[in-house]
């Protein structure tokens, strides 16, 4: 059964209310984020915008808050995920998937970047779908009786 508790300010909430899927995706989502940065920093910052450097940190500003809220299994993280997940990844496919339309592109398409490019940006938008998606599911799983697989029985109700 889920309680919380006080901790400072903040309410906590027990394990069994952040999901292991939204715990999985946010790890992977944080993997790529890497991967994605380390393949900036080995282009080059000359070689994009600087219009696109400030996108990209705050993005992953708030991607690292979102990732962290999973892992504190804070009672927003799921809706969090749902924003930062799915809106980092439509903002990194229109920074890089679309042929240059502004400051804010960093266009794949007809440009010189290599397989690796390529592949951290489709992992991280990949990565950003899939832990929105998983904020998504976790705040549609239902509160009522759930099966606990451990016993064989119904778990109690959860707030």
């Amino acid at each position: 059964m889920a309680s919380t508790t006080a901790t400072g300010s903040a309410a906590r909430v027990d394990g069994d209310r952040s999901s292991a899927v939204l715990r999985y995706t946010a790890a992977f989502y944080a993997l790529t984020i890497v991967l994605h940065t380390a393949d900036h920093s080995r282009r080059g910052i000359g070689s994009t915008t600087s219009a696109v450097l400030v996108a990209g940190t705050v993005a992953t500003l708030l991607a690292a808050i979102a990732i962290a809220l999973v892992f504190a299994k804070r009672p927003s993280a799921p809706v969090v995920a749902v924003f930062v997940g799915f809106g980092n990844a439509a903002g990194v496919a229109a920074v890089h998937l679309l042929p240059r339309w502004s400051a804010l592109s960093d266009a794949f398409p007809g440009g010189t970047v290599g397989p690796a490019s390529w592949t951290a940006v489709l992992l991280e938008i990949a990565a950003a779908l899939a832990f929105g998606a998983a904020g998504l599911f976790e705040l549609a799983r239902p509160r009522g009786l759930l099966p606990d697989s451990r016993a064989g029985r119904r778990a109690p109700l959860r707030p």
